[in-house]
């Protein structure tokens, strides 16, 4: 049985979505990847799908809570010149609940000139740089 993996990373555009799909595939040799915009619910098509705005809320925030609390190890994707703040949240939230939390930055900028703030980088037990680096932590 594979280690469950939660995949936190912003899901808005095609291109977010094309790469978290890219990194599932990568990851998916070694764990079951739980990627929220493909296992879970995304809010805009059940809004579209007719749900209130409380209630599409509410599905997703406990879909993905729930699912953060099974997972072994939770992967976030930090790129962009600000973490995306569901991402934000879903480590702090994993890290408190005492899971492994791994990062990938392959956008160098950063909000500080010293690199992350504290309180993200401090959650992660490594970040990685590239796919590569990706392929070889899920290969090792």
């Amino acid at each position: 049985m594979k280690p469950i993996l939660y995949l936190a990373a912003p899901l808005f555009s095609h291109s977010e979505k094309a790469f978290n799909e890219e990194l599932a595939g990568i990851l998916s040799d070694k764990f079951d990847v739980f990627l929220p915009q493909r296992d879970n619910h995304l809010i805009v098509d059940l809004i579209a799908g007719g749900m209130s705005v409380d209630a599409a809320r509410r599905k997703v925030f406990d879909g993905d809570l729930a699912a953060i609390q099974s997972c072994d190890v939770l992967f976030a994707v930090l790129d962009g010149r600000s973490v995306d703040e569901g991402t934000c949240f879903e480590l702090g939230y994993a890290h408190a609940s005492g899971k492994t939390c791994v990062g990938l930055q392959t956008d160098p900028r950063r909000l500080l000139p010293i690199g992350n703030n504290p309180m993200l980088q401090c959650t992660l037990t490594q970040v990685l740089q590239s796919l590569d680096e990706v392929v070889a932590w899920a290969r090792s």
